[in-house]
């Protein structure tokens, strides 16, 4: 009763053909196809991927599988995996990954081996996630590859996060991903229904709705299964009683159009299965039980009957069409029929089967297919209500899950376990762990996940059960991470518990050591750099007397940290270049990537900066080649696009950032990405989207004002915010806040000051800006600001030529620090000190010295595209009476990287040409090319090339 004749959905084919085509051309794309359960998806799927097969792309297919009230962690994409080593074998899949990464995908398939033993649970799953994007890109580089992933609407947590991870960040490979549900189960608070809603809004996403059949459509189709032209009054009425949904119109010619009416779509379904003979239909209800899929060897074993039996007994049902064979196994054709089927069974009957399942799983787990054992076994006696066997196989599968870092389902696994708790009297001994101990493992698992709420919970929990007498470090621990859960939640006391846990672990120990690492870190971040210092040193004390190297090269990379902020960057470098070592000999990426990405940022607030962008772009290639970059990578490449900020490489910043964003960081990233885009748009006067940005990354919560690098970056962004808008006093009123006295309000963090010259010394160079803005309007208070800004720099530390810059301009030698700015090579500083120092001349009578300072500034601003300061030196030009385009206008200085592309320019080269040259791209090549031509005042290569030549700048 299904037609041989595919009917209809020719608008949707077109828009599959054409999503497909997109991604052919370099433009992933990906279809979200709902529809009514029987409205045919799987049917318009198949016929459009066997279309795109013949004419030569990798189709891979992957489906939910409904587990009772949870899906099956990563079932799609383990089955799209598990294709993959049947097409290719699993070494050859493993080649297309970085070295090592299929060991992270050996937690879903055996076949890649043995699994990574780093879990780092922080970081594991985004490593995941990370491999299957690089995975989908490789393929692709050999042939345009359609994923099909059916059945969304039973998908666990953990697949439509990496569902929504590839959808994103896929963006130039050539793949289409096809995502199927059923649109009528998606009820109000359905979780699939936010992710449909976000993914609506990523370029390159489309949204098919499969109608129903119209009239003549149910037509073609009834003559496809009844070998002839129905007549017109059959069609009409088969389409009234079906509604237009293709099941429905099958079941009913199945059933008799004319029979009575079904009291329930259930009646209608399995119409067709109560025709069948009595032992056929007893085991499609066991075989229901078993799922959509069951392998044969399975439902033998559980119904007890000879590999004949089975097959005699079911090959009624295979002409019948309610099930089909698919290799070693039975597949029902579709998930109603399944699930009308399933609803059959008596209580009594529903409670053996399962127990069957489990019991036959239990004692053969090769069964099923690899790695599902443990939540087969899990679901099936859990469906069996047997608390004792419920409890066991849910603690099993819990931990299998967290082995696959599906976090959000060891989290509902391990609440089962703890639901079931009272009802098995002695459950501690059945799983060998105590009620507080499956508390502590959910409330890390919480961590993972980022749910403070649920995680607070599991901790309170813990903690009521726990006597800190008898047991002083356990509770440390679990405060510790109360006081993350605080932290993360916006709620007081963070700092609090993290004294508190510090005074339980008084002993020198490992315990002792895991507090002081996260409270020493927690006071750097607040600038408490002595006291941070002192508890850090002592950690790392015991680290080193207890063995633990991962731990101590940790508190390497923290102990740096302090030294960075303290302005002592050479040996905050030699520190982390300790960490590195260890790092390196443990091959821990986690550690030597942190330290490199602290190496990156000493080298920018030293004035290294071309070195810190060297550095950055090969620390951001070993995070690709650790499957890291989504992690360590974001975080590498924020510090290059600080260091191409500092350098005045704005387009190059907004690309970084656009792709670091793409890979959607965790959220302190996310943060740090935007504040680096933020002063990018202040330079360029985007009001808009710095506002926009401001808002996005203000303090969510009142613990946050404790991180002093976030809360300057924040309060800097906000003066740049109003002195774009022409509010000067309200640049002030922030300016103030920035350096109010330490501990004057408790909401204040301790600065100290911070002596980090990207950090403590710009924000004081900042005040200086806003008191040459705000002290016509109120000199008194600008007055008062310059004072405190000027008194500051005196109690900190110089670092380097870049403190050294920034402390010029706080106290007025504004030439000074433009030749050291233009000794780094950071042109917007240095134009931005070239304005003060013309506005000082001009302001004391001297109109040529004003003049030429402006015509070394101006190119520079054209070069930036820093339309605000532009405005500035133009107007301030006027008020002089100078001209920008004076023969006495002196040369702007060229970067190395500006004279190399000079020559190839001289050369008669193009911008493609001297790309393949250089090694950079032509985007990047365009932004040379335009500040070159701004800074020798011309408006065509030929007449930069002879600037070149009169001026030598080719020697």
């Amino acid at each position: 009763m299904v037609s041989p004749v595919f009917v209809g959905r020719k608008a949707e084919l077109e828009t599959l053909a054409d999503a497909f085509e997109q991604a052919r051309k370099q433009a992933a794309s990906a279809v979200l196809l709902g529809g009514e359960a029987g409205g045919g998806k799987t049917r318009l799927v198949s016929r459009f991927t066997e279309e795109a097969a013949y004419a030569g792309a990798h189709v891979l297919v992957g489906g939910c599988v409904e587990l009772s009230s949870m899906g099956l962690a990563y079932a799609p994409f383990t089955a799209a995996l598990r294709q993959l080593v049947r097409e290719m074998g699993a070494s050859e899949v493993a080649a297309l990954l970085p070295d090592g990464a299929a060991r992270d995908l050996a937690r879903l398939l055996p076949e890649f081996g043995e699994p990574s033993g780093d879990k780092e649970t922080e970081t594991g799953r985004a490593r995941l996630f990370e491999q299957f994007l690089t995975l989908l890109e490789r393929l692709a580089e050999r042939r345009s590859v359609i994923l099909v992933i059916e059945d969304v609407h039973w998908a666990d947590r953990s697949t439509r996060d990496l569902i929504a991870f590839l959808s994103r960040n896929l963006r130039t490979a050539p793949v289409l991903m096809i995502i199927t549900y059923r649109s009528d189960e998606l009820h109000r608070q359905h979780p699939l229904r936010p992710v449909l809603a976000e993914l609506g809004r990523v370029s390159g996403v489309v949204r098919i709705d499969l109608p129903r059949l119209s009239l003549g459509e149910v037509a073609g189709q009834m003559a496809g299964i009844l070998g002839d032209e129905p007549e017109p009054a059959l069609v009409r009425r088969v389409h009234e009683r079906s509604e237009g949904i293709p099941l429905f119109v099958e079941a009913l010619l199945e059933n008799g159009v004319e029979s009575s009416v079904p009291g329930s779509l259930h009646d209608l379904i399995i119409g067709t299965v109560e025709r069948l003979p009595e032992e056929t239909q007893r085991l499609l209800r066991v075989a229901a039980a078993g799922g959509n899929r069951v392998r044969h060897t399975l439902l033998a074993a559980v119904t007890g009957m000879s590999d004949i039996e089975v097959e005699d007994g079911l090959r009624p049902a295979i002409a019948g069409n309610v099930i089909q064979v698919d290799g070693r196994a039975y597949v029902f054709r579709h998930a109603l029929i399944r699930e009308a089927v399933h609803e059959e069974l008596l209580p009594g009957e529903h409670n053996r089967v399962h127990a069957r399942f489990a019991e036959e799983i239990e004692r053969d787990r090769t069964l099923v297919p690899p790695g599902r054992a443990a939540i087969e076994i899990a679901h099936h006696w859990h469906a069996a209500r047997d608390h004792l066997w419920a409890l066991i196989s849910a603690w099993e599968a819990a931990a299998k899950a967290a082995n696959a870092f599906a976090y959000t389902e060891q989290i509902q696994l391990l609440e089962r376990v703890l639901s079931l708790w009272n009802h098995v009297p002695d459950a501690a001994e059945r799983i060998g762990v105590t009620h507080i101990a499956v508390l502590e493992q959910a409330a890390e698992a919480a961590a993972v996940t980022g749910d403070p709420d649920l995680g607070l919970r599991f901790v309170k929990a813990a903690l009521a059960d726990l006597d800190e007498t008898a047991e002083p470090e356990r509770v440390a621990r679990l405060m510790v991470r109360r006081s993350q859960f605080k932290s993360d939640k916006g709620k007081p006391g963070a700092l609090d518990d993290l004294r508190y846990a510090e005074r339980l672990a008084a002993k020198p120990s490992a315990a002792r050591a895991h507090v002081l690492t996260r409270l020493g870190s927690y006071l750097m971040f607040i600038n408490e750099l002595v006291e941070g210092s002192a508890l850090t040193t002592e950690a790392l004390r015991i680290a080193r007397e207890v063995g633990d190297e991962p731990r101590e090269a940790e508190l390497l990379t923290n102990l740096a940290l302090g030294h960075s902020l303290g302005g002592d960057l050479e040996t905050a470098m030699r520190t982390n270049e300790r960490a590195i070592e260890i790092g390196t000999r443990l091959s821990s990426p986690r550690i030597v990537l942190r330290a490199v990405a602290n190496n990156v940022d000493g080298l920018t607030n030293l004035g290294r900066s071309e070195e810190a962008v060297a550095l950055a772009l090969n620390g951001e290639a070993m995070a690709r080649t650790y499957g890291r970059y989504r992690t360590s990578g974001s975080f590498l490449a924020n510090n290059r696009a600080e260091s191409l900020e500092a350098l005045g490489r704005w387009d190059e910043v907004i690309e970084i950032i656009e792709q670091a964003l793409a890979m959607e960081p965790v959220p302190r990233i996310r943060g740090h990405l935007l504040r680096v885009r933020g002063d990018v748009a202040a330079g360029r006067g985007e009001t808009e989207l710095l506002r926009q940005i401001i808002a996005e990354t203000a303090e969510p919560h009142a613990d946050s004002k404790y991180f002093a690098q976030e809360w300057v970056a924040g309060i800097r962004l906000r003066v740049e915010h109003h002195l774009l808008c022409g509010a000067p006093l309200e640049a002030l009123s922030a300016a103030e806040e920035l350096l109010s006295s330490p501990g004057a309000a408790p909401d204040r963090p301790m600065l100290g000051w911070s002596s980090k010259p990207m950090l403590g010394w710009r924000a004081l160079a900042q005040s200086r800006v806003v008191y040459e803005s705000a002290a016509a309007a109120d000199p008194e208070r600008a007055g008062a600001l310059l004072a405190t800004a000027k008194e500051l720099a005196g109690t900190m530390t110089i670092s380097g030529p870049v403190a050294e810059a920034y402390r010029l301009m706080v106290l007025g030698d504004f030439d000074g620090a433009a030749e050291v700015w233009r000794h780094l090579g950071r042109p917007h500083p240095r134009a931005r000190s070239l304005f003060l120092a013309a506005a000082a001349s001009a302001r004391a009578g001297d109109r040529d010295g004003a003049a030429s300072r402006l015509r070394a500034a101006h190119p520079l601003a054209v070069a930036l595209g820093a339309g605000p300061l532009l405005g500035e030196i133009e107007a301030l030009c006027r008020r002089v009476g100078a001209s920008l385009t004076g023969d006495t206008a002196p040369a702007a200085e060229l970067t190395p990287r500006e004279r190399e592309v000079l020559r190839l320019v001289a050369l008669g080269r193009s911008n493609r040409e001297i790309a393949a040259e250089l090694f950079i791209s032509v985007k990047t090549v365009s932004v040379h090319v335009s500040n070159i031509l701004a800074k020798l005042g011309v408006a065509t290569r030929g007449e930069a090339a002879a600037a070149a030549h009169r001026s030598s700048l080719l020697v």
